[in-house]
C-alpha cells in the first residue's frame, strides 16, 4: 500500500481587511456620485413612492388632503434618506476605484466631454433599451431556428 504523500503544514489564508476608505478618497467618490447624474437618478425613486402610496389610498378618497399633506411635511426626512443611498453609493465607488482613478473620472466629467456625456446619457439609454428589445427578439428567433436545425441533424424535432 502507498503511503499518501503531503507535502507541509496547512496554512489558512484569510484576505486582508479593505483599506479604510479616507475622506478625500469618500469625496472624490461622491463628486463621481454627483457628476456622473448617478446621484440624480435617486431623485425619482420617492416621489414614485409616494405616488404609489397616494394610489393604494384611492379606495379612501376622504384621506387624498391628509396623505398630501403628510407625504409633503416627510420631504425633509426622505431627503435623509436619499443622502443614505448616496453615501452608500459612494462607498461603495470608493471601494472599487482608487483616490488616482477617481481623481482622472472626476476631471472627466468636470470637461466639457464628460458633461455633455452626462447630458446624452438619458437619451442614449432610452435608445438603447428600445434597441436591446428588438435585438434580443432577433436573436431569440435566430437561435431557436438554428437549434432547430441543428437538432434535426441529430434526428430530434423541435415544435
Amino acid at each position: 500500500m502507498a503511503k499518501a504523500f503531503w507535502p507541509g503544514p496547512l496554512t489558512l489564508v484569510v484576505p486582508a481587511a479593505p483599506a479604510p476608505i479616507g475622506p478625500s478618497h469618500l469625496a472624490l467618490a461622491r463628486e463621481v456620485m454627483f457628476n456622473s447624474g448617478i446621484a440624480r437618478s435617486f431623485d425619482s425613486i420617492v416621489p414614485a413612492l409616494a405616488e404609489q402610496i397616494k394610489k393604494n389610498a384611492v379606495t379612501r378618497p376622504e384621506l387624498a388632503k391628509d396623505l398630501d399633506e403628510v407625504i409633503k411635511g416627510l420631504q425633509p426626512e426622505m431627503e435623509l434618506q436619499k443622502q443614505r443611498i448616496i453615501d452608500v453609493a459612494a462607498r461603495i465607488y470608493a471601494g472599487r476605484l482608487a483616490e488616482p482613478e477617481l481623481k482622472e473620472i472626476v476631471v472627466f466629467f468636470r470637461s466639457p466631454a464628460g458633461k455633455r456625456y452626462v447630458e446624452t446619457q438619458p437619451q442614449v439609454l432610452d435608445e438603447l433599451v428600445g434597441a436591446m428589445q428588438d435585438w434580443t427578439q432577433e436573436v431569440s428567433e435566430y437561435m431557436m431556428i438554428r437549434v432547430r436545425a441543428e437538432m434535426g441533424k441529430r434526428g430530434h424535432q423541435l415544435q
